[in-house]
């Protein structure tokens, strides 16, 4: 903490107001956590650890919804575990996004009319590092306006000099322990980022295209395969078909002809083939397939490339120079002419590899790369969870994760770009390769260089946990804040980072898995469901409900909709009612401040309490305890809601509103409940802080004069003197008191609503309430109900009997009784009548038979909704007098 953080508060003052504006608020009050050093950790401190990292964003990202909703999360979950008196490391930085930065960079040259390649490697890289200092991390600012509490002195850059080394030392490592390798392979090929990319990186789509039928060989030595693909055809080495396959026999070992070339390719058995599909043979191409290029391992068939790397036709002949889809149509139609097209079908819907950067349809393609043995590294993070090292919530996505490490194949980290960790590997003259560490001299001298490739994006990001805190070095932060406590990120990534953090941090750091528990959540889609995308018009700029409600309303809205693992919907009028809820707020605690709440001294005694403070502080403790259990449980819908209900319904409208029948009367029950209504808003705002952090921090401070709640203590379940039980205060009694006395309001409300009186409409009321507990409450039924006493001609002209009490109203002057017995005969009819066709459709026999079970279940809801509405409005009628 900075020495800024020992300066005194302002002096606090009860004065707020009349109306919460975020966009005076939110900024400064940033500004000063931040300088004050809140969210700072410090190695060195006997508190016991708390850390989460960032999942770092591109540093040519900015704020979406899905960051807002994953960052709010993550914020909520430190700021309440800093409150419980944790050293909380919430780890901040940016991913250099190799492929994503270069393709900036260069639009921007091509601007200017130039290219990477007229710059030079040097340069480039070089352009890219200023692009990154001016333009680059602007998500940065953006995350302050979202609040999020990160330790911005530790930020760290995936190509800073600290993790640049970390990663030189562990490619080293896995190079000398055969865990990496460099080979020939079939790779999937972006034709327009110029780069391999790895199997998660390709986003499937189904994609109209076309299927065609061809013969290949002469004569009986004809033979029919279909591709979707007729380009790939100059690169076909075989034929294969399967073994038992009674049909191909006979051409099992022979050569037949590869139309369109001088070339003769021969039949193959392989039981790779499904005989049962299409015609039970199939084009081999083992340059261009990964499923090609095994039979052809298994074959000893060569490999014929027959594209470059912008998927240009490079084979000599007729289609050389072609573009692969150019290529496709040249080369049907050539296959036409010789009358070797035996169908088409167009379009054929299937399903296509995609680059998910650039969208470009990716292409199979031989070449040569370095790779990851995945085998011992994936074991071991699949054993981490098995036995209970490392706990997958919800438990249900583990299922998910075992399919996928269990089944991982080698990974291909090279990428042909140049802005990125280069491939540390050095070869000679003589085919000498030396791999080269942090500490290890470069070789030199005449005919030796550098592997121009650099590594993945994902091989730098699956060091983070561990990377972030100094390793390789042995450090303090290292020491203090690994393994990090929880990972919070989306189930889309749990394949392409989770399980890379989990064998790099379990190979580097001895077997200890790199987290405790990763704790997955859903995306983020519009209120009705859908995926969004500027493509579908639904895309939204978390900025644009930041300036125009506020950033708490944004965070609680995500919040209230996290539930572990699922999907969120959000839409603009839930932000707009999350604005009122911290309009709410502010409203009732300026209320409260104004009418002398306080949390100076020690509670009262309980026996100087009424039921309703006694009411309210056991509610208090039940959902502190709530809100623990379901913090524990990442049940971040749950923990909202339940903080919602309580504040809005039992603090804000009944306790709220109980108390000003207190505050009237004065004396010693009011400076009582004063006193209570500090403790319920103090330990309320405590609650709601780490997810609604900013409104929470100025009613805070104002109503305790406390430095800042971000640094105050958690609650715990309140005491309170002469009533003190293990676990905090709880009054049965009172609760069931309030529960009834809630009851009496509600009804009666409901009935004069039914009644069509106004809200502050004041109605003459006899009470008669007996020996009951409502008794003491009499002053505060008829203030919150309106109800005047009864004067001399008073008439009880309805009697509502409510919770072992009596309601007698005079509706006499209010209503016109003859008018609304009319209007509600109106309306019991048209139920009736509603009813009746409801039952004659149930009861005949012939439409049940005919109706979808659809419809019937709608005539049914009709049915249930009569009876409904005519119990509704016959309770109405007998309530009102007679006319």
């Amino acid at each position: 903490m900075t020495d800024n953080a020992q300066q005194q508060p302002p002096a606090p003052t009860t004065e707020l107001p009349t109306q919460y504006a975020p966009a005076d608020v939110e900024a400064p009050l940033y500004e000063r956590w931040v300088e004050r050093g809140y969210f700072e950790a410090d190695a060195k401190s006997d508190k016991p650890p708390f850390t989460v990292v960032i999942p770092p964003p591109n540093v040519t990202g900015s704020l979406h919804l899905g960051h807002a909703f994953e960052h709010t999360l993550i914020d909520a979950l430190t700021r309440r575990k800093r409150m419980q008196g944790f050293e909380t490391l919430w780890q901040p930085g940016m991913d250099h996004a190799g492929i994503a930065t270069q393709n900036v960079v260069e639009r921007e040259l091509g601007k200017e009319g130039k290219s990477r390649h007229d710059l030079g490697r040097e340069a480039f890289v070089e352009r890219v590092w200023q692009w990154k200092g001016e333009s680059g991390g602007q998500i940065s600012g953006q995350m302050r306006r979202l609040g999020d509490g990160v330790a911005w002195s530790r930020e760290r850059f995936t190509m800073d000099e600290g993790l640049s080394q970390a990663v030189q030392t562990i490619f080293k490592r896995l190079f000398d322990d055969e865990l990496i390798y460099r080979a020939e392979r079939i790779i999937n090929w972006c034709p327009r980022c110029l780069t391999a990319i790895s199997d998660i990186e390709v986003e499937y789509q189904d994609d109209d295209g076309e299927l065609v039928s061809m013969t290949y060989g002469e004569g009986d030595d004809t033979i029919v395969v279909a591709t979707t693909r007729a380009e790939t055809m100059l690169g076909d080495t075989a034929v294969a078909v399967h073994p038992d396959d009674e049909r191909y026999k006979h051409l099992v070992g022979k050569e037949i002809r590869l139309p369109l070339t001088d070339r003769s390719i021969p039949v193959v058995a392989d039981e790779h083939v499904d005989p049962e599909f299409g015609t039970g043979a199939v084009k081999v191409t083992p340059a261009h397939d990964p499923n090609d290029f095994e039979i052809g391992r298994r074959h000893g068939l060569p490999s014929l490339t027959i594209m470059d790397e912008h998927a240009v036709i490079t084979a000599h002949g007729p289609f050389q120079g072609l573009d692969r889809l150019e290529a496709r149509s040249a080369i049907v139609a050539a296959l036409r002419a010789e009358g070797r097209i035996v169908a088409e079908k167009r379009p054929y819907v299937h399903s296509v590899g995609h680059c998910s950067r650039c969208k470009t349809t990716v292409e199979p393609r031989l070449s040569m790369q370095w790779w990851v043995k995945v085998g011992p590294l994936a074991k071991a993070a699949g054993d981490a969870v098995r036995d209970g090292r490392v706990k997958i919530h919800p438990q249900e996505m583990e299922k998910r994760y075992f399919d996928w490490v269990d089944n991982l194949h080698d990974w291909c980290i090279s990428r042909q770009l140049w802005w990125g960790h280069r491939i540390p590997v050095w070869y000679g003259p003589n085919g000498e390769v030396v791999c080269v560490g942090p500490d290890d001299e470069a070789p030199t001298g005449e005919g030796w260089h550098q592997d121009t490739d650099v590594l993945d994006t994902w091989f730098s990001s699956g060091l983070w946990p561990f990377s972030t805190l100094g390793w390789p070095e042995q450090t303090e932060s290292l020491a203090k804040f690994y393994p990090n406590s929880v990972l919070v990120t989306g189930y889309d990534i749990l394949f392409f980072w989770v399980a890379r953090m989990m064998m790099f941090g379990l190979y580097a750091m001895d077997g200890t898995p790199p987290f405790h528990t990763i704790a997955l959540h859903g995306m983020v889609r519009d209120q009705f469901g859908k995926k969004m995308s500027k493509s579908f018009g639904n895309a939204v700029n978390p900025l644009d409900w930041m300036d125009k409600y506020g950033s708490d309303a944004l965070r609680f809205t995500l919040a209230r909709g996290a539930n572990p693992g699922v999907d969120v919907p959000i839409g603009e009028d839930w932000v707009q009612g999350s604005r009122n809820f911290a309009n709410k707020i502010w409203n009732a605690t300026r209320f409260a401040l104004m009418n002398g709440a306080t949390v100076e001294g020690p509670l009262p005694d309980a026996s100087r309490m009424s039921a309703a403070d006694r009411w309210i502080l056991s509610r208090l403790n039940s959902v502190v305890a709530e809100v623990d259990a379901f913090y524990d449980d990442f049940q971040f819908a749950k923990l909202s809601d339940a903080l919602f209900h309580f504040a809005w319904d039992e603090v804000f409208d009944w306790y709220v509103e109980l108390s000003k029948t207190t505050f009237q009367a004065g004396s010693e029950p009011a400076e009582v409940s004063k006193r209570v209504l500090g403790e319920v808003l103090d330990v309320t705002l405590k609650l709601l802080h780490p997810v609604v952090p900013f409104v929470t921090e100025t009613l805070w401070t104002t109503l305790t004069g406390g430095e800042s709640v971000v640094i105050a203590d958690w609650p715990k379940a309140v005491s309170v003197p002469g009533a003190d039980t293990p676990g905090g205060f709880r009054d049965a009694d009172a609760e069931r008191e309030i529960e009834t006395l809630q009851s009496v309001i509600t009804e009666v409300r409901r009935f004069r609503a039914d009644q069509g009186l106004q809200p502050g409409q004041r109605v003459p009321a006899r009470l008669e309430l007996g020996g009951t507990a409502l008794a003491p409450h009499e002053a505060a039924i008829r203030q919150l109900l309106r109800l005047q006493p009864e004067g001399e001609d008073f008439s009880a002209t309805a009697t509502l009997p409510v919770s072992g009490a009596t309601v007698a109203l005079d509706l006499s002057g209010t209503i016109d009784v003859a008018a609304e017995r009319k209007r509600l005969a109106k309306d019991l009819a048209a139920a009736e009548k509603e009813k009746a066709q409801a039952q004659g459709k149930l009861g005949n026999e012939a439409f049940l038979a005919k109706a979808p079970d659809k419809v019937v279940d709608g005539i049914r809801a009709r049915l249930a909704k009569a009876d409904e509405d005519i119990a509704r409005i016959q309770a109405q009628l007998d309530r009102l007098p007679q006319a």
